[in-house]
């Protein structure tokens, strides 16, 4: 029993016809798939513009909570500002007013000594 072994030739053709056979079935393949491909870059191209979307969105909502927050800031600012001014006028209206009733005060004490040193002197002459 003899087996032939196939030669180069034969083993070349062999390799054609199995480069051959692949190559059809991959251009079958692409050719089934070239529309469920187009589907798919549509597909792509429409997810890519929604998140193009979302993002500018998101983006935006960030910014105007930011400008909200700076703005709740500054107003917070102001009203702190605003408290120490008051409480600095509500001090210098009680110092003013202390001092206002510490002059009454003196003038009233001088008035009583001087009452009391002119009975002092009507009684003496």
């Amino acid at each position: 029993m003899t087996t032939k072994a196939p030669g180069f030739a034969e083993r070349l053709q062999t390799a054609a016809k199995a480069k051959k056979a692949q190559l059809e079935k991959m251009r079958a393949s692409v050719s089934a798939d070239g529309t469920q491909a187009a589907e798919r870059h549509a597909g792509q191209v429409e997810a890519a513009a929604a998140r193009k979307a979302r993002t500018a969105e998101r983006k935006s909502s960030e910014r105007v909570a930011a400008q909200e927050k700076a703005a709740l800031r500054v107003a917070e600012k102001a009203r702190q500002a605003q408290a120490v001014v008051e409480e600095s006028a509500r001090k210098h209206a009680e110092g003013v007013a202390q001092a206002e009733a510490d002059a009454a005060l003196k003038r009233d004490q001088k008035a009583a000594r001087d009452a009391k040193y002119a009975a002092r002197k009507a009684r003496q002459t």
